[in-house]
This record gives C-alpha cells, structure tokens and sequence, in this order.
C-alpha cells in the first residue's frame, strides 16, 4: 500500500489504500519505514534533494487500522513504542527537506506523520483533532506535545475531551500548519513547491533544519541559538553552493545549485 518515485530529485511517498483511508497496520507501517529507508539511501547519493508525503483518495490519513483488532488482547504499546515512535524519528531526521501534502481525515497515527514532516501543506477542508474519545483511548504520536506547544492546555483538552475536528483553514489559522489551499489545488501547489526546493541549496536547508529542531528540543535562547547560527554559516561558507550562489547574485542571474550537503 506504500509506494516510492523518485523523479528529478524529488522523492514522492504514497500512501495508496483509499478503501480504509489509508489508515496503518503493522505491515504498512514496516512499508512506510522502507520507503523512507529507501528515499535516504537515495538522498545519501545525491539523487534526492526534497521529498513529498501523500494520500490517495478521499484521505490523507485516518491513523492506525483497528478494523482487526481484538481490544481484549490489544498490545498498544509495541504497536505505538515499537512502530510508530521509531518511523517518526526516522521521518524527522531525513537527511533533505521534507513535505506533506494533506486532504481529507488526518488523524492519529496520520497526524504524526504529518507532525514528523517539515513542511505541511492541508486542504482548507481536512479534519485535524483527537477523537479517541470515542474509542476510550487519547491521542498519541506526539500529538499530546505538539497540539499543547501550538494551541496551549485548554484548547488542546477541549480538543480531546470533545472529540471535535477543526478544518485545515482552522489548524493554519491556530499555528499548526504552514498554508490551507483548495483542495483540487494541493497536490499540484505543493508539488511545484517541492521541485523549486529541490532545486536548491540543500546542505544549507538541512542546516536549518537540524539547528530548528535543536532550538525546539534544547529550548535555546535568542543568543545561544545565534551563535549555533554562526557557525553553521562558517561552515557552508566553505562550500560550492555558498559561493555559486553569490556569483549568481552579483551576475544578476538564476543559481545552478548543486544540493551538496556539509560532512
């Protein structure tokens, strides 16, 4: 059900079981953290420069699959601890800048993929929120942490308590996303998106991202942070892009980046 391409740069992984809204088992889950695999490896030879995350049909993803599970002997935790925690620090750590692109139910498991991406791109009309209060169980894959980081304690509990749903127009309005399009123009707005960064200057992108992730897991200061600023700048300062990207400015013209990345 997990599919991987890999077209001028650009890694596109799919998630392709729209007859359960591409909600995950274990072995889709075993799939997905293949691809990913698979989409590094690719990266690590310079054939991958960004990569996009999407769902086929009606949504992006409605979370974990229980249609077979047997609650009486349910081991939520190998699924969640053994699963679902080591793909997302997989997907969070991808050594390029990475993209979702998301419609429709993103829920549970869904949200964390999305959570565990870069930059994620909703249709106006998704659904984001908790709603396992039906099911007697609470959000998880980090949900907890971020819904509390962008939305503070008491939205993130009416959130759970009720069960409601908020549109992709709403979680942009609120700080959980970065944009809300249309849906019938997502897919093809963030695919334009995804190859103009593919294009880019991709060790100073993935600069940023490991020197956002450390200021919001070792919640830096403004000087502590700058000064980690300052020495990645020393060290891309070294490299060709750095210096084809000045020559293209003074020249008035269009960067040739290579996408090399700092060792």
């Amino acid at each position: 059900m997990i599919s991987l391409s890999i077209s001028n740069n650009v890694a596109e992984i799919v998630l392709n079981a729209p007859h359960k809204l591409n909600s995950l088992d274990e072995q889709a889950l075993a799939e997905l953290s293949q691809a990913y695999d698979d989409a590094a490896a690719a990266a690590s030879r310079g054939e991958v420069r960004a990569l996009l995350l999407r769902g086929e049909g009606r949504a992006f993803c409605a979370g974990r699959d229980i249609s077979g599970v047997n609650p009486e002997n349910d081991d939520a935790a190998t699924y969640l601890s053994g699963l679902v925690e080591p793909l997302l620090k997989k997907m969070s750590a991808f050594p390029a800048p990475t993209f979702a692109a998301a419609h429709g139910a993103c829920l549970g498991v869904g949200l964390g993929l999305l959570l565990a991406t870069d930059v994620v791109y909703v249709a106006e009309n998704a659904k984001f929120g908790s709603p396992f209060a039906k099911l007697g169980a609470t959000l998880d894959s980090g949900g907890h942490w971020y819904f509390t980081e962008r939305l503070g304690m008491h939205r993130t509990l009416d959130l759970i308590y009720t069960a409601e749903l908020i549109s992709g127009t709403e979680a942009v309005a609120q700080g959980l996303f970065s944009r809300a399009m249309p849906a019938d123009e997502l897919l093809e707005n963030t695919r334009a998106i995804v190859a103009k960064v593919a294009r880019g200057a991709t060790g100073a992108f993935t600069a940023s991202k490991e020197l956002v992730a450390h200021i919001r897991d070792q919640r830096l200061g403004l000087w502590e942070a700058m000064a980690q600023e300052n020495t990645e700048q020393a060290r891309l300062c070294k490299t060709d892009d750095y210096a084809e990207g000045f020559r293209a400015f003074q020249e008035k013209r269009e960067p040739q980046f290579t996408g090399a990345r700092l060792q």
